[in-house]
C-alpha cells in the first residue's frame, strides 16, 4: 500500500466492508504494528512509536461508532481529548481549544454537564468529532462519521469535516457512503483486500463508471453525480509536503522522502 495525505487535504478512503480501511487508520495510529513498510508523519517515521506518542505529535482520531464515554458528561469527555496536550507544550490552551470545539458544536455547549450516553446519536458524532479536535491536530483521522446518521446529519456533519479542513487540519476520512466523502474530498483512494486498486482526484472518481457503480449504487443507465447537490467542492490545495502522511511500501522504504 502506498497511500499519501498531503498538507491541507481532505482524503477520503474508500471500501466495502472488511478491505482494510480501519485496519490502515489503525496502523497510522500504532495500534496495529505494519510487517513491512513505513509510516510517516511530517518526514518522520512513526511506525514502531506508541500510540500516545503518535498523538503527541498531532494525529487524532474520530473513531467508528463514536466511542464516547457514555457515563462521563460532555465536558468531562472533552477534558479526555486534550489529555496530551500539555506534553505538546499547549498547558494553558485548554479552555481556548474546548472553546473553539464547541464553537464548531454549540448543541454541546449547551449540554457540557448531560452524561455523553444519554445524546443523540448525532449529538455523540459531533461530541466525538470535537474530543479529537481537542488535542489540536495537524492530521484528523476520521473512521466512517456517517455511521448510523439521519441523511439531515450526514450533511450536517460533513459541512463541519469541510470548516475544519478550511481552519487548518489535514482530514483522512474512511467512508463508505462514497458520494458525500466525494462531495467534499480533494483525492481518494479505492481499497480491496488491503491493496489499493484506484487513486485520483474525487471528482474524477466521481465520474468513473466502475466506482458510480460499485459504490455509488449507479447503474450504467444513470447519470454521473458530481457529489451532493448544493455543496460546492473544496479548493485544490496544490501539491505541498510538508505535513504529509504517507505509507511506503517496502520497495521504497529507503528511497528518500520528498
Amino acid at each position: 500500500m502506498d497511500l499519501e495525505v498531503r498538507q491541507g487535504e481532505i482524503v477520503c478512503l474508500l471500501g466495502g466492508n472488511a478491505s482494510g480501511k480501519s485496519t490502515t487508520m489503525k496502523t497510522i495510529l500504532g495500534i496495529v504494528r505494519p510487517r513491512q513498510g513505513t509510516v510517516e508523519f511530517e518526514g518522520q517515521r512513526i511506525d514502531g512509536l506508541p500510540t500516545e506518542a503518535i498523538v503527541s505529535r498531532g494525529i487524532s482520531l474520530v473513531p467508528e461508532a463514536r466511542r464516547i464515554f457514555g457515563r462521563m458528561t460532555v465536558w468531562e469527555n472533552l477534558t479526555m481529548g486534550a489529555y496530551t496536550a500539555p506534553a505538546r507544550g499547549a498547558r494553558r490552551a485548554g479552555s481556548r481549544t474546548s472553546t473553539a470545539s464547541t464553537g464548531l458544536f454549540p448543541r454541546l455547549r449547551e449540554r457540557a454537564d448531560q452524561k455523553g450516553g444519554t445524546l443523540s446519536g448525532g449529538e455523540q458524532q459531533m461530541l466525538a468529532m470535537a474530543r479529537a479536535l481537542m488535542a489540536r491536530p495537524r492530521l484528523l483521522l476520521m473512521d466512517e462519521p456517517s455511521m448510523g446518521l439521519a441523511p439531515a446529519l450526514v450533511d450536517q456533519v460533513f459541512d463541519i469535516i469541510q470548516t475544519i479542513n478550511r481552519q487548518g487540519t489535514t482530514i483522512l476520512v474512511v467512508e463508505q457512503n462514497a458520494t458525500v466523502a466525494l462531495g467534499i474530498a480533494h483525492r481518494g483512494y479505492v481499497l480491496q483486500n488491503g491493496r489499493i486498486v484506484v487513486t485520483d482526484t474525487a471528482a474524477a472518481l466521481l465520474r468513473a463508471d466502475h466506482i458510480r457503480r460499485a459504490y455509488l449504487g449507479e447503474t450504467e443507465s444513470e447519470s454521473p453525480r458530481r457529489g451532493r447537490r448544493g455543496r460546492r467542492r473544496p479548493h485544490e490545495p496544490g501539491h505541498r509536503r510538508a505535513g504529509a502522511e504517507r505509507v511506503v511500501p517496502p520497495e521504497r522504504e529507503r528511497t528518500p522522502h520528498s
